[in-house]
């Protein structure tokens, strides 16, 4: 029986100690490299070409109004064998428009890619539009996919002699799959030496905690930060010739990253962001508004009976000033949290606009330890 006890009393003790432990221990954030950093030269590659949209229903581009539709039709035309020179052409049932696209890294031949279709004209709707053939260039000039295919728009539009209602963007469109990948772009990734990775957030601590996580697997010093934003890799022996076995295993390491104290602040909307490491030194904070309410309430006066009175508005007026007296003045401390520091703000019943300001003074006294970004 006393050993009985003396289990259940150690189980019970271990169990809030392992209580105690997890409460204690401060949850890590940890990201994947793949999460933080990019492969240098690993990118999208962007596309863009001019086209036609053929088919809508009377809701495509004014030929009169718009001469570069005119021209891309007539020129369109000739080469298909159609002379329509010194012909007046009224049809609206086509619309010039520009095609973009986004050329994933080691796109090959024949790979479908999606494209997005804007009109350029005065084109009300390309809804049931056709593209015909576009070919899409890069930046170089040189053509790298062909799209083609029927327009798929999210919004409409429709009208009447008196009234006309527009949902969402009728002249903005998509293909899925529309284009064709006809030239590929040449990276070689088995042969490079080194690997250089790009951090997304730019941060030193970042980097170097990346480079220490990348050589406390490999078992060597192959990683070093260059600077903020980049860390090289030297590629070791036994991963030459095998990079997507390298690139694999070192996007899969979790790091912690690390970031500067910043409140992000958008005075037109007012959303306000701060991030967790916002500290703030001791600082007094008192708000108060000066509100002037002014309510006029005009009165009808009428003479007396049998007097040579005439009627006449009487104006009345109600003044109330509001000097925010009821307002306390709030002591946050030093080095308060972020949670802290949100709960003392609100508890002096500001709103975003105000908090704005009051951020803003804080930064300006010196006691405020944070960037503050302005949108």
């Amino acid at each position: 029986m006393r050993i009985d006890g003396l289990l259940r009393r150690l189980a019970l003790l271990l169990g809030l100690a392992a209580t105690l432990a997890g409460q204690a221990a401060p949850a890590l954030a940890l990201s994947r490299v793949k999460d933080l950093a990019s492969i240098e030269g690993v990118r999208q590659n962007q596309l863009v070409g001019y086209g036609i949209v053929v088919g809508l229903n009377g809701t495509g581009d004014t030929l009169n109004n718009i001469p570069f539709t005119k021209q891309s039709l007539q020129a369109m035309l000739e080469r298909l064998g159609v002379n329509t020179r010194g012909a007046t052409m009224r049809t609206q049932n086509l619309a010039a428009v520009m095609v973009t696209a986004n050329l994933p890294p080691f796109a090959t031949q024949g790979t479908r890619i999606d494209v997005t279709v804007s009109s350029l004209g005065d084109a009300k709707s390309l809804q049931g539009g056709t593209l015909l053939v576009t070919p899409l260039l890069g930046a170089d000039g040189e053509v790298y996919a062909l799209a083609q295919g029927s327009v798929a728009i999210a919004g409409f539009a429709a009208e009447g002699d008196a009234a006309k209602i527009t949902r969402g963007v009728p002249t903005n469109g998509r293909i899925s799959n529309g284009a064709n990948v006809e030239r590929e772009i040449a990276f070689k990734l088995n042969d490079a030496r080194t690997l250089r990775l790009s951090l997304r957030n730019p941060d030193f601590t970042t980097s170097k905690r990346v480079a220490s996580a990348i050589n406390d697997f490999m078992g060597a010093d192959t990683a070093e930060p260059t600077d903020p934003a980049t860390v090289t890799l030297q590629i070791p022996a036994k991963y030459r010739g095998n990079m997507i076995r390298l690139v694999t295993e070192v996007e899969q390491l979790k790091v912690e990253p690390d970031q500067t104290a910043r409140v992000i602040v958008d005075e037109r909307s007012g959303i306000i962001v701060m991030g967790r490491d916002v500290r703030i030194s001791t600082v007094a904070i008192a708000q108060g508004n000066l509100t002037v309410t002014i309510t006029e309430t005009p009165q009808v006066s009428q003479p007396g009976p049998l007097s040579n009175g005439q009627t006449a508005v009487v104006p009345r007026t109600a003044l109330k000033v509001d000097t925010g007296d009821g307002n306390k003045l709030a002591l946050v401390k030093e080095g308060v949290s972020l949670r802290e520091l949100v709960d003392g703000l609100n508890a002096l019943g500001v709103g975003p606009r105000d908090l704005i300001s009051i951020l803003q003074a804080l930064k300006a006294a010196g006691a405020l330890q944070a960037d503050i970004d302005l949108m």
